[in-house]
C-alpha cells in the first residue's frame, strides 16, 4: 500500500489524524483492503522499533525483549471491542424498533465506527523526549527488564534498587545507557525517600519532567492465617502497600507539575483471594483500592493512575523462591502454638508446604506480556485503567470468581486437586479431633 504523506502529516492533531483515518478506513474496507490499511495503520502510528534483544535477568532466566509500541491484541482490546458491540447491538435494536433505520444498517457501522476509534485511540503514542521515568524494585524480574525497555525507547530511566551495589543494580549500569540511572532505594526507608527525590531532582536536565512513577517492587509470602506470624503480614504489607504509598506521596509533586501518571503493579491477585496466600493477598487488594481513590483524587490534577495486574509469573520473576518458601516454613511452624500444631499436623503442613514449592516454579515464563502492558501504561496517550496481563485460564477464571455466586466459582476452581487433597487431610484431622 502506498504512503499518504500529504494527507497524514505528521504535524495534524490528533483529532486531524483521527478524522483521516476513519476516513481512509471506510474507503479502504469498501474496496476490499481492510488489511493493508491495518498495515499502513500500525506503519504509521505504532512507531515500530525494531531493536530486538536477549535479555538476561539476574536470576538467569533468558528471553528474548522486541522494543515496539506496536498496537499487539490482547485480552483488554477483545473486550473493549465486544463492549461496543454489545452498546452497538442495542442501540441498532432501538432505531429498528422506533423506525428510524434498518438495524443490519446501524449495527455494523456504528461497531465499525466505534471499535475502531476505540483501537486507534488506544494505539496512540507519547514521545519519550523530555520524559522521565522513575520504576522501584529493579534489582531483579520484571523492574529490571523494564527499566532496560525504557531505556531503549529513549526515556530517561531512574531505577530504584534495594542493594545499588548488586548484580542486578549492575547489570543496569552495564547494558543500558548514559539516561539510566541507578538509585539507592528501599522503599520502606523514608530517608533514602527524600535523598532519591532530591538525586532526581539534580539529574534531571533543563526542560525534562518526571513522567511516570511505577510502583514495581513488592514481596510475596504464602501460608494459612492461623500459621503466619503477625511480623509476616507486617513486613509484606510494609513493602507491598505502605512503600507503594511512600513512594507515591514522595514523587506526587513532579508527577503532578508534568501532569504525568502512576502506574501500580497489582496482581491477579488483588481481585482473586486464594487460600494459603493471605499475606499477599490482601497486600494487593489494597493497592486497588489505593489506586482508584487516588485516581479519583488526581483527576483535576490531570494526572493518570494506572493499575497492571500479571497473573502467575513465579518461574520469570523468582518472587517465590524455593529456599525463601522454606524459610518461612520453618518460621512458621516454629511460631505456631501447640494446640494449632497439634490441629493441623506434621503431615498436612509439609505437604502444603511442599505444594508451595513446586508452585514457585510455575506459571508463565516469558514475561513479555507484562512488559508490554506496563510499556502501553507508560507511553499510550489515553492509557487504560487497568491493564490484564494473563493468559486465558486466568481471564475466564477472573471474570468467573467476579461475577458467579461464589459457590460456583468455589466448585470451579478451590476443590482442584491437589487443594482438594489438602482439604480431605483437613478435614480427617479435624475429625480424629472431634
Amino acid at each position: 500500500m502506498a504512503p499518504r504523506p500529504a494527507r497524514y502529516p505528521q504535524q495534524d492533531s490528533s483529532a486531524g489524524r483521527y478524522i483521516y483515518c476513519i476516513t481512509d478506513f471506510l474507503h479502504q474496507l469498501t474496496e476490499g483492503r481492510a488489511g493493508e490499511f491495518y498495515e499502513m495503520l500500525s506503519a504509521r502510528y505504532a512507531h515500530q522499533y525494531k531493536t530486538t534483544y536477549k535479555h538476561q535477568q539476574p536470576t538467569g532466566v533468558v528471553f528474548t525483549l522486541s522494543c515496539r509500541t506496536r498496537m499487539i491484541w490482547t485480552y483488554d482490546k477483545t473486550e473493549e471491542v465486544v463492549f461496543w458491540g454489545c452498546v452497538s447491538v442495542l442501540l441498532a435494536a432501538l432505531l429498528h424498533v422506533l423506525g428510524l433505520c434498518s438495524w443490519w444498517t446501524v449495527f455494523p457501522t456504528t461497531w465499525l465506527l466505534s471499535g475502531g476509534a476505540s483501537l486507534i485511540l488506544s494505539s496512540l503514542t507519547v514521545s519519550s523526549s523530555g520524559k522521565a521515568v522513575l520504576v522501584t524494585g529493579c534489582d531483579t524480574g520484571f523492574g529490571n527488564s523494564f527499566a532496560l525497555i525504557l531505556d531503549r525507547l529513549g526515556f530517561r530511566v531512574f531505577a530504584g534498587c534495594l542493594h545499588a551495589g548488586g548484580e542486578g543494580a549492575n547489570h543496569l549500569r552495564r547494558e543500558g545507557s548514559s539516561r539510566l540511572h541507578v538509585l539507592q532505594m528501599d522503599v520502606t526507608n523514608q530517608e533514602q525517600l527524600d535523598k532519591a527525590a532530591q538525586e532526581v531532582k539534580h539529574l534531571l536536565p533543563e526542560g525534562e519532567v518526571l513522567w511516570s512513577l511505577v510502583n514495581n517492587a513488592g514481596l510475596s509470602a504464602f501460608g494459612e492465617v492461623e500459621w503466619v506470624p503477625l511480623n509476616t503480614y507486617r513486613k509484606v504489607a510494609e513493602v507491598n502497600v505502605f512503600g507503594v504509598i511512600s513512594v507515591t506521596k514522595t514523587f506526587l509533586p513532579l508527577l503532578r507539575r508534568a501532569r504525568g501518571r502512576v502506574v501500580n503493579m497489582s496482581s491477579v491477585a488483588g481481585t482473586i483471594g486464594r487460600g494459603v496466600m493471605s499475606p499477599y493477598n490482601l497486600t494487593k487488594f489494597a493497592i486497588e483500592g489505593f489506586s482508584d481513590c487516588l485516581r479519583q483524587e488526581m483527576m483535576a490534577w490531570g494526572v493518570s493512575v494506572i493499575l497492571v495486574e500479571p497473573s502467575n509469573f513465579s518461574a520469570a520473576t523468582n518472587i517465590n523462591a524455593q529456599q525463601w518458601i522454606s524459610e518461612q516454613g520453618d518460621q512458621m511452624w516454629g511460631s505456631m502454638s501447640e494446640e494449632v500444631r497439634a490441629d493441623y499436623g506434621k503431615d498436612y503442613f509439609d505437604t502444603l508446604v511442599k505444594f508451595a514449592k513446586t508452585q514457585a516454579n510455575s506459571g508463565e515464563k516469558d514475561m513479555t506480556s507484562v512488559l508490554h502492558a506496563m510499556t502501553e501504561a507508560v507511553t499510550k496517550r489515553y492509557p487504560r485503567v487497568r491493564y490484564h496481563a494473563f493468559d486465558c485460564y486466568y481471564f475466564f477464571k477472573q471474570k468467573a470468581v467476579i461475577h458467579l455466586p461464589e459457590w460456583l466459582s468455589d466448585l470451579l476452581y478451590i476443590t482442584r486437586p491437589p487443594l482438594r487433597q489438602l482439604s480431605q487431610q483437613k478435614t480427617t484431622a479435624q475429625t480424629k479431633l472431634d
